[in-house]
């Protein structure tokens, strides 16, 4: 920290300031926290007793030295004091959100353990005392808690978060005296405030802009000196408005002082309007042209001008064409789109001309009540709501709630200016929107601020081109998926994902992609049938054009395009039925409720996360979740993914979730045998493939595949030790020695990756001690012989993985040889030279023989070296008559070498020849 710091807060300080001076100078030690000139009346009351147990300066005792740094607390605002000049640096330490950017030199303070946007902002300062493990006297910790206390109004206010909880516990642990914050916290009004406060109170208008409650009081108290501020926290107590406006005449000027209790009430922007001052939450301003009707008409305007709905129907609703059903449909065939989609009702609508007219509402309680009555095939509109209730995107969430009340209407059609129906919002929206509000903001992740760090800026640019398209188009489109899940649990530093993401479009992805090509060039490869896109960006034929994008050398290969969609299952265990939907039905078909998160990339909500399932909160509480109690049943391979998940990502299967994957493991029986080695393929993919195989193998699935495939501790060790020894090989300094084995075994030109040595590992005792069949891959079709056939049937396994498994066999078959120690090192020669480095690899994890281990090493460094001197030609001109003999000469040559029978060179011949003699 520079050595001349000062710590500044707001004019009128309260309590909240006034902690917070006190909460800066603890955390940073050497900096002199300034009193304001004006301290409201019950922080003039508490220092006139306590000023001189703090560190508090008058500005007019500040010494005349330059001021390097100027930490401003709970203000953004301020006045200069001596030595401040256009050197002074600025560290803002602020909980109100402003929209503004920082000026030049200014930065906020980052060692914040949290988002900035808490109750009060004392609290961001006690939490870095509570991580110091910092010890308060008494009255220190009575003033932060003051200054908490007073800010989320006794912890009761809407603002009022956990972290501001927390915070005040920890302060009544340091021995915050209740008796004293009781004391001023409650300090009593003047008899000139408390006049001047039932006249505010009688004239109080309650109006209601933009859906929320705000509070206007005015009244005339010429030669009034008191402070008003004390006056708009009694109203605001009294009405809990979601903002607060007093308007004062005091005779030479109009007095106006603001509060709000959501930034949905930008009280800041209307006394800026006014020439006043301060922030979203707080705010005054003195008027001295105009009288007092002026300035509350002034006010009116300007509170509309600055309020909006905290959320819209826009944020809930579903986008995209809504499912929907003409007046003369039969309810029976109503009712089974309801069962397929998973919809409560559907609109009405009838088609006059091109034209679409909404008649009414269907819910499935009507259409199972005309079912019961045997009434399936009288027509819709003969039993649906009749009407036309229809809701603005833009409209306030109070709005529809009045709305649905008044109509009974649980699921709202959203029509844009025009008429047309753009969507649909429902009960289940407004139940679920009134369930997640609180005070979670906090909690809230910055989406932008990790798309900006985990995409390079041509990545970056790629997805905003996307969605200003998009919404040029008139559509909508996100990434979501693995992507937006891996964004969020900070799993994508230094990664390339740009084309693995899953960029789903509510409107036509064809068409939208059509568009960037047009601008950009590349590529397109488009399927109609699935509304699906692919724009490739390296094909040389045909480049990119755009010169943002050039030849950057991020520039990812593809990017794929989905349109919206939802599907529906016929029976258990099928491949899904697909049609056109929303992102909310989108996201619904998804396998849990992790993968059901989505970032909106259209500019006017980028970075936005929608989460209608809750994947959020299973995400930070670690829990893998099925969407409903048929998911596993709709398709049993779920049951590897949710294994694989809570394994890679060390989370845990929620509890009812585990109850009905082990209901649904009998149906793994049913899954085709290619879907079966996908999963487990994607399974051996993962960094410890291990650990969910040893899970699976808990949970019965294994058995389930194959009565005899198992993962134990054994198997456990021996996947450790393949990928152990394959990191040697990455780092020689760690191995100086060598591993011949893996190095040949995973060499990236002629070896095998490690998820097939995988394979072989987990195969290996299955396999029979016993010679292979002769050919190479198996028949699929045939009878199986042996449980490794059984295997390979069942899972159609790759012609490359039945080749390791058909050489670990032959070596298997073996053992007992390589094993005997009285074995001539030519015979282990023979033997091991049917094997591949692969498969010898596996033999030398899996068997735990040192002496079949030493016999692997000379083999691999010596023994498979050895060949002899002569050759075909050589032994033609000794006059040798070509044939079957040739190859028993050479043979026994090799082992005779091996064996150290013969020397290279003239010894050779001689045994040659005594071969051929021998054979005459």
């Amino acid at each position: 920290m520079p050595p001349n710091t000062v710590i500044l807060a707001h004019e009128h300080a309260d309590f909240d300031a006034l902690a917070s001076l006190l909460g800066a100078s603890l955390v940073f030690p050497g900096a002199t926290p300034v009193l304001p000139r004006s301290v409201n009346r019950n922080g003039r009351a508490f220092l006139a007793l306590y000023k001189n147990q703090f560190p508090f300066v008058e500005a007019r005792e500040m010494p005349r030295q330059d001021v390097d740094l100027a930490i401003l607390v709970d203000t953004r605002s301020f006045n200069s004091v001596k030595g401040m000049g256009k050197e002074t640096r600025f560290l803002v330490i602020d909980h109100h959100s402003v929209d503004e950017p920082m000026p030049e030199g200014w930065q906020c303070w980052e060692e914040a353990l949290g988002p900035m946007n808490v109750g009060a902002n004392t609290t961001l300062l006690v939490e870095k005392l509570m991580q110091q493990h910092h010890d308060l006297r008494p009255l220190q910790a009575t003033l932060l808690a003051l200054g908490i206390y007073e800010d989320t109004g006794s912890l009761l206010y809407k603002s009022t978060t956990h972290r501001d909880l927390r915070a005040a516990a920890w302060l009544l642990e340091q021995g915050a005296n209740l008796e004293v914050l009781n004391r001023f916290m409650h300090y009593p009004l003047s008899d000139a405030q408390l006049t001047l406060s039932q006249q505010l109170i009688d004239n109080a208008e309650h109006l209601e802009i933009a859906g929320q409650s705000i509070v206007l009081a005015t009244t005339t108290a010429h030669g009034f000196k008191d402070e008003l501020s004390a006056l708009a926290h009694k109203l605001r107590e009294l009405y809990d408005p979601d903002g607060i406006f007093l308007v004062v005449d005091l005779g030479d000027r109009i007095q106006v002082v603001a509060r709000s209790t959501t930034d949905a009430v930008d009280v800041g922007k209307v006394a800026d309007a006014l020439g006043g001052g301060g922030h979203n939450r707080a705010a005054a301003a003195m008027v001295r042209d105009g009288d007092l009707e002026t300035v509350r008409a002034q006010v009116i305007a300007l509170a509309h001008r600055h309020t909006h709905p905290p959320v819209t129907v826009r944020q809930i609703m579903s986008r995209g064409r809504p499912q929907r059903v003409p007046p003369n449909l039969p309810v029976e065939e109503a009712a089974q789109l309801m069962r397929r989609y998973g919809h409560e009702g559907f609109p009405v609508v009838e088609e006059e001309d091109g034209y679409e007219r909404l008649v009414g509402i269907l819910t499935r309680r009507e259409a199972d009540r005309a079912i019961d009555h045997k009434l399936g095939d009288r027509p819709v509109h003969k039993v649906m709501s009749a009407g036309d209730v229809t809701i603005s995107p833009d409209a306030p969430i109070d709005e529809l709630h009045r709305l649905m009340i008044e109509s009974g209407w649980g699921q709202i059609p959203v029509v844009d200016d025009d008429g047309r129906i753009i969507g649909i919002v429902t009960r289940t929206d407004l139940i679920k929107l009134w369930a997640d509000e609180g005070p979670v903001s906090d909690q809230i992740p910055d989406v932008t601020r990790q798309l900006a760090e985990a995409l390079t800026p041509i990545q970056h640019k790629l997805l905003r081109m996307a969605g200003e398209t998009a919404a040029g188009m008139g559509y909508s489109v996100y990434v979501v998926g693995g992507f937006a899940r891996d964004l969020l649990l900070d799993r994508m530093a230094g990664r390339n994902e740009v084309a693995d993401m899953d960029i789903v479009v509510e409107g036509d992805a064809i068409e939208l992609i059509g568009q960037m090509q047009s601008r950009c060039g590349g590529r397109v490869v488009t399927h109609q049938r699935f509304g699906t896109a692919k724009w490739i960006l390296d094909d040389a034929d045909r480049p990119v054009t755009c010169p943002d994008l050039g030849n950057a050398p991020d520039l990812p290969a593809n990017l794929d395009f989905v349109t919206a969609r939802t599907e529906f299952y016929t029976e258990p265990t099928v491949l899904p039925t697909v049609a056109q939907g929303s992102i909310k039905l989108d996201l619904h078909r998804r396998d849990f409720t992790i993968n059901t998160l989505a970032v909106v990339l259209t500019p006017d909500r980028w970075g936005d996360l929608l989460d209608f399932y809750g994947g959020l909160s299973d995400l930070r509480r670690k829990l893998i979740r099925v969407l409903h109690s048929l998911s596993f049943v709709d398709d049993p391979t779920r049951i590897l993914r949710a294994v694989r998940y809570e394994q890679r990502f060390d989370f845990g299967i929620e509890p009812r979730t585990l109850e009905l994957l082990q209901d649904a493991i009998a149906l793994i029986d049913r899954i085709s045998p290619a879907r079966i080695r996908h999963e487990l393929e994607r399974i051996l993919q993962e960094e410890t493939p291990e650990k969910a195989l040893r899970r699976l193998d808990d949970l019965g699935v294994l058995a389930a595949i194959h009565p005899q495939l198992h993962a134990d501790s054994r198997l456990e060790a021996q996947f450790e030790s393949l990928r152990r020894r394959r990191l040697a090989v990455d780092s020689p300094a760690d191995d100086p020695a060598g591993d011949p084995l893996i190095a040949e075994a995973c060499d990236l030109n002629t070896g095998e990756p490690l998820p097939r040595l995988y394979w072989g590992l987990l195969v290996y005792p299955l396999l029979p001690a016993s010679a292979p069949p002769e050919e190479d891959v198996i028949d699929t079709s045939a009878p199986a012989r042996d449980p490794d056939d059984a295997l390979i049937q069942r899972l159609m396994l790759r012609g490359e993985t039945q080749r390791i498994m058909r050489k670990v066999r032959d070596l298997k078959a073996h053992l007992p040889e390589l094993e005997d120690p009285s074995l001539p090192d030519s015979r282990i020669a023979t033997i091991l030279d049917r094997g591949t480095p692969a498969a010898l690899l596996l033999l030398s994890i899996v068997e735990e023989n040192p002496l079949l281990h030493e016999r692997l090493r000379r083999y691999m460094t010596t023994w498979r070296h050895i060949h002899p001197a002569l050759d075909g030609n050589a032994l033609r001109r000794m006059g040798i008559k070509p044939g079957p003999i040739y190859g028993k000469i050479l043979r026994r040559l090799r082992a005779a070498l091996i064996d150290g029978e013969i020397e290279v060179g003239e010894d050779e011949r001689r045994l040659a020849e005594e071969i051929v003699q021998n054979s005459a």
